[in-house]
């Protein structure tokens, strides 16, 4: 498989899918929808959902674990009976699941067994630029990185994927991502769901040709028409009549999801990007952008054996991508987890020392994706930032004709929403975040403070065709 692309190819492919974006139409978008190739339509709920296996330390020391995983191509039965070439972690479509400690330090050797480069960018992760997986420390075939992750921050629902620029896109599409859980004893003591009913959800679309196999062209958003679960189209999932914690993870390179329950039950929002909100947050319904996490309590006591839960996705376009995933309730279970009323205390970066705007653009002429009217280069660094200094970010989407949405993604930190277009965010938005959604024509304010590392971070749009096709930036954080 040829695995390099030309910039100014990927320019071309990626103006193909401008319109083909189904966005959430509730936080002010329309939805763009082109018909959409039938390709292969698997049965529905007849698949059990799988949990993806937890990578186990190759050693442990007093305050270290280590891990070795492959980057390599693999064989997934991701439609039942067909086998379909992926990019993997270790063989396993997703990833496997990398669970870390507070304060235990994680290193992680990459080992690259394809054919083109490959960097792993620990999505949310606070480390130094060295090991952040930016696209200048490429891993070359046959060759490795360890990666060291001090997991120096709060309990938290992490991701892991693929960053080579002009190939993220196509690489994590392929399936280069997994999740990476850091759990805290001042998290375990709150009570919430944990061990078997504390699920990672990793929710994503495909496109598939007509023998099963992965198609991957740069902004075809309009034919990725299967949603995955764990990396299997519409399973089932048998849980017992009690609470879970359900961890939801946006993994699509461009598609949206809106979640709610069959049954208008309440989803008790207790964690976003960055770990645990102030307060929990009932909700109907719950948006999340490429590369945006949730964790939710779903409480199934209420329901009789037997009952049928489905989980819905009110952006899908057609049957299989509205109803993605079915609970099937067992019997009640003996249930001593809760959800307390106060989970942690809200963040804290102080008074702003500056306000900067940033702004998502697109030039039609040239048909390229633009970060504050340029397109990335990853020798020019963008913005210089002092360590430990608060800023206000005003990120505006510019909008284009028709409407695209955009959402920013900051490396190295998290930052705490203030609001959009002035008018109070999402009740999942309240916690710490690393992403957040832009709607076209909009302006969205953060407070973001980076006061650990020096060196370089990217930040980018995380409809992550887009950042391969260049909408992305490079900040520098100096003493």
């Amino acid at each position: 498989m040829d695995r390099t692309i030309k910039r100014r190819d990927a320019l071309k492919l990626g103006a193909v899918g401008v319109t083909g974006l189904v966005v959430p139409g509730g936080l002010g978008l329309n939805s763009l929808r082109r018909k959409e190739r039938p390709g292969v339509v698997p049965a529905a709920f007849t698949v059990p959902l799988q949990i993806p296996r937890a990578a186990r330390p190759v050693m442990r020391t007093l305050t270290t674990d280590y891990y070795h995983l492959t980057i390599q191509e693999a064989q997934a039965e991701i439609l039942p009976g067909v086998r379909t070439k992926v990019l993997s972690y270790d063989g396993q479509f997703p990833g496997p699941t990398i669970r870390a400690v507070k304060g235990r330090r994680v290193v992680v050797r990459q080992t690259n067994k394809l054919t083109g480069e490959a960097v792993v960018h620990l999505h949310g992760g606070h480390v130094s630029p060295a090991n952040d997986g930016h696209p200048a420390n490429g891993i070359v075939p046959g060759g490795y990185r360890d990666y060291e992750y001090p997991n120096d921050q709060p309990a938290a629902t992490l991701w892991y994927h693929d960053h080579v620029h002009h190939m993220e896109s196509e690489n994590v599409f392929r399936g280069l991502s997994g999740t990476y859980l850091i759990s805290d004893p001042a998290e375990l003591r709150l009570g919430l769901p944990n061990g078997a009913y504390d699920v990672p959800i990793i929710l994503r679309d495909i496109r598939f040709d007509d023998a099963g196999q992965i198609v991957y062209e740069m902004g075809d958003f309009k034919y990725r028409n299967t949603v995955l679960v764990n990396g299997s189209p519409q399973p089932y999932f048998k849980v017992a009549a009690r609470k879970y914690r359900l961890r939801l993870v946006n993994a699509a390179n461009m598609r949206f999801f809106n979640l709610s329950l069959s049954t208008g039950a309440d989803l008790t929002v207790v964690a976003s990007d960055g770990g645990l909100l102030p307060a929990p947050q009932p909700v109907k319904s719950i948006a999340l952008s490429p590369a945006e996490r949730a964790d939710v309590v779903v409480d199934f006591s209420g329901y009789a054996p037997g009952t049928q839960v489905v989980l819905t996705n009110a952006f899908g376009t057609d049957e299989a991508s509205r109803s993605i995933l079915r609970f099937d309730v067992g019997e009640p279970v003996r249930d001593r987890s809760r959800v307390p009323a106060t989970l942690r205390r809200r963040m804290n970066l102080g008074e702003p020392d500056q306000t900067r705007t940033v702004s998502f653009g697109f030039n039609p002429q040239n048909q390229e994706w633009l970060l504050d009217g340029k397109t990335f280069d990853m020798n020019r660094v963008d913005a210089k930032i002092k360590r430990g200094d608060t800023e206000i970010w005003q990120i505006q989407n510019l909008g284009v004709s028709p409407p695209v949405p955009h959402n920013m993604h900051l490396h190295g930190t998290h930052f705490e929403v203030l609001d959009r277009d002035g008018q109070p965010v999402a009740p999942h938005e309240t916690g710490p975040k690393d992403t957040v959604f832009v709607a076209s024509g909009s302006t969205v304010r953060i407070k973001v403070r980076w006061d650990t590392y020096l060196g370089r971070y990217l930040y980018h749009c995380h409809l992550i065709d887009h950042s391969s096709m260049g909408m992305m930036a490079q900040a520098e954080i100096v003493a």
